[in-house]
């Protein structure tokens, strides 16, 4: 008798007759002889309202307080699931983060999954109920709510089915799978039935929304089965075929470039005029990773005479205004001219672990771009990917032209 763990994101429990169907599912593991347990979000939209409340009070908030009102969201629906699977002649019981509990770091809004006490889970389990557990949320060690980072779901049920060594933890969304690129945005892309792990934490770390970055860490270190796939089909997930997370290993064939990714939640920041010395890049950055700012795309700009520089950075467009005070407080020791910062910006990227032994995808991408009159600001790559950042004006553009060029079309 396996065991999994069922993850239903916000659309997959948007209101009370989603909660139900999604309880089905549950269901229809259960009668495949299955032990389960459950991860949801809050309702679709809920989240951001609560969010909203927080701004509505003030601009720059505590983050410990805007926890414990963002974290609201899944214990309602966390209830609500538990009283859907009674309905439906199921033992089943909601326990919240602090309860399990799901202990994580001090970092509030962004916290991490130190570890997860899995004695009242198993123990529900073998009396054949089901837990249902809220995602996005854990507790600190002194007993203080914190939350994961938006898509946190992903997370927590992830750390949720290693920690209770399931055989396999299925992500439930409102698509039935991993595509080649937005299917919103680019009609003709294709689902990918199989994906290895580091294409898809590439793909979530530049903006795939299906899944979750530490999510997909935390499978590759655990080397856990993933499954992505679609709460609005019939069939259970042991039947339905979504996306399946593998390892390189498992891909036979490695093609150029497997999708595309972007991100509109992106700001840019120049810092202009900065002495060009030792040490300046590490008193840019220091202090905003001392404020758990998260720091993407960076380029340095040489200066002619080889007294100044300008430093261009990305950083998530929620955080510019914080990074921007950060900045604005250590101008004297900074000595920088001015500082520009401009959130009409997005991060277009390609990724395919065939870029390991095939040339030239940079060049098409470049080419590309020129050949729609797209402007390039700033330039990432890796082993696997290469970011561009452009206006956000021309992101669908973008992503349908590179879509193309690369063959990733339905149907090429």
């Amino acid at each position: 008798m396996a065991l999994f763990v069922l993850k239903f994101g916000g659309t997959s429990v948007a209101d009370v007759d989603h909660v139900k169907k999604a309880a089905e599912k549950v269901a229809g593991e259960l009668r495949l002889g299955h032990k389960v347990a459950v991860t949801v979000s809050a309702m679709a939209g809920v989240t951001n309202q609560l969010v909203d409340y927080c701004r509505s009070i003030a601009k720059i908030y505590d983050p410990a307080e805007y926890d414990v009102v963002a974290s609201s969201g899944e214990q309602i629906t966390s209830g609500l699931m538990a009283l859907a699977l009674q309905q439906l002649g199921h033992r089943a019981r909601s326990f919240q983060g602090w309860q399990v509990p799901v202990m994580t770091s001090n970092a509030h809004e962004k916290a991490r999954v130190e570890r997860i006490d899995t004695q009242k889970l198993h123990a529900c389990l073998e009396e054949g109920i089901i837990p249902v557990v809220p995602g996005f949320q854990g507790v600190t060690q002194d007993g203080r709510v914190t939350t994961l980072g938006r898509g946190g779901s992903d997370t927590s049920a992830v750390a949720l089915a290693a920690a209770l060594k399931a055989g396999r933890c299925d992500i439930y969304t409102d698509v039935d799978g991993v595509y080649t690129s937005d299917p919103r945005l680019v009609h003709r892309a294709r689902k990918i039935p199989r994906i290895t792990c580091e294409e898809m934490l590439e793909l979530a770390s530049l903006g795939a929304k299906v899944l979750q970055t530490r999510s997909v860490e935390l499978a590759m270190k655990y080397s856990l089965p993933v499954q992505v796939l679609s709460s609005f089909e019939d069939a259970a997930g042991s039947t339905l075929p979504g996306t399946l997370l593998v390892s390189e290993d498992a891909m036979m064939e490695k093609q150029q470039v497997t999708g595309l990714a972007h991100s509109r939640d992106e700001a840019k920041i120049t810092l202009a005029g900065v002495p060009d010395q030792p040490g300046v890049s590490a008193a840019v950055f220091g202090p905003l990773a001392e404020a758990n700012i998260n720091v993407d795309m960076i380029v340095q700009s040489g200066s002619e005479d080889g007294k100044r520089t300008d430093i261009t950075f990305t950083v998530p467009r929620a955080d510019l205004a914080r990074a921007q005070e950060v900045l604005n407080g250590r101008k004297d020791q900074l000595r920088y001219r001015s500082v520009l910062a401009s959130a009409d910006v997005a991060k277009v990227s390609v990724v395919g672990v065939g870029m390991r032994s095939h040339a030239g995808v940079a060049q098409t991408m470049f080419k590309v771009l020129a050949d729609k009159g797209i402007n390039i600001q700033v330039i990432s790559t890796s082993e696997i990917k290469i970011s561009v950042l452009i206006e956000e004006a021309y992101t669908e553009l973008a992503l349908r032209s590179l879509h193309a060029a690369y063959g990733l079309d339905r149907g090429s």
